[in-house]
């Protein structure tokens, strides 16, 4: 269907057809986006019509039984949606500061269970009257369109903007469960064959996280002595070391978990084992074998949310934390981020 007119529409649409045509175009079905509206499927085919009568030209081609955007409509749906989606942000931010005050983070599953969460409760203490609300996803939400407050992210220093504040840095350290190591001592890296070795089971397929694998951790600490001098040493390679068996888990808290339980030797992240090693709940059998990562643990404030009072106390406790976790693991930051630091 092509529109015509016999001059140039110029004035702006009206933007209440815009949520029916972003439903039909996100289902590619009338019906769909009539239930998810709580409209009859006949209402927004007659708002679909219209808007296309105000744009002048078909945003659909309609078939007998399904539904595709035309170029205007891809067009239109790009703009459209993420103009929908700073309106619902904007709606929302209006209503939550007109009611209780609150603090919304993503971070990733692993990262909030095992250093943000065992830590909120001395800021919930501190501040009784701010709700907390945790999204944990592995998928990065935009700051800008989303409701989000805060964002903890896991990067290398190059992938982050320039406003984002360095938390701190990494190590990737062999641990194991006390009991385990009372049954199975390692004072060599030739010991660990005796072991099961646990490591990411995604790392292999990103280059940025092939520094959590064994085989990383193995070129750089297999052809040097791993313990001090005066004490039984070793070297190899993945190649010759042939362990017990693998354990392979897709997130950092399965592979502790893991470890805790005494069924392996972990590849683990320092900053998120120092309470552990702390406890003795973990111990690092080689400790001369902390392998530096180039992957740092950032923090990023939404710019709109930067300036309320919440999120400002939220932020000088969490960088407070962020301050004593560097303590414990011996962080000293790149140069080239140490002025990202409080």
């Amino acid at each position: 269907m092509q529109l015509t007119s016999s001059h140039p529409r110029t004035r702006p649409i009206a933007a209440g057809h815009l949520r029916a045509f972003e439903a039909v175009a996100r289902h590619l079905n009338f019906r769909a986006a009539a239930e998810e509206l709580s409209l009859t499927q006949s209402a927004v085919s007659r708002q679909i019509q219209a808007l296309e009568d105000e744009v002048g030209t078909a945003l659909f081609l309609r078939h007998t039984r399904a539904v595709e955007l035309t170029s205007a409509g891809s067009q239109l749906l790009r703009a459209s949606s993420m103009a929908l989606e700073r309106i619902d942000a904007a709606v929302r931010q209006i209503r939550q500061s007109a009611g209780r005050k609150g603090v919304a983070i993503t971070t990733w599953a692993s990262f909030a269970s095992m250093w943000l969460i065992p830590r909120l409760e001395a800021f919930q203490r501190d501040h009784p009257d701010i709700d907390i609300r945790i999204d944990a996803t592995d998928n990065a939400v935009d700051l800008a369109t989303s409701d989000v407050d805060l964002a903890l992210r896991y990067a290398v220093p190059q992938a982050m903007p320039a406003d984002a504040q360095r938390l701190f840095g990494e190590q990737l350290t062999p641990v194991a469960s006390p009991w385990l190591l009372k049954t199975q001592p390692i004072h060599s890296i030739e010991d660990l064959s005796r072991c099961a070795l646990i490591e990411a089971g995604d790392a292999h397929r990103t280059r940025h996280l092939e520094w959590l694998t064994w085989q990383r951790w193995l070129d750089t600490f297999g052809n040097k002595p791993a313990t001090p001098a005066g004490k039984r040493g070793g070297r190899a390679t993945l190649a010759k070391l042939s362990p017990q068996r693998w354990m392979y888990f897709n997130y950092a808290n399965q592979i502790v978990q893991a470890a805790l339980t005494g069924q392996g030797v972990a590849l683990a992240r320092l900053p998120l084992v120092a309470e552990s090693l702390a406890s003795g709940a973990l111990v690092e059998p080689l400790p001369h074998t902390r392998l530096d990562s180039p992957l740092v643990y950032w923090l990023l404030v939404a710019p709109r949310s930067a300036q309320r009072p919440e999120v400002k106390a939220f932020c000088e406790w969490l960088l407070k934390q962020a301050a004593e976790t560097r303590e414990a693991i011996g962080d000293v930051p790149d140069p080239d981020t140490v002025d990202q630091m409080d």
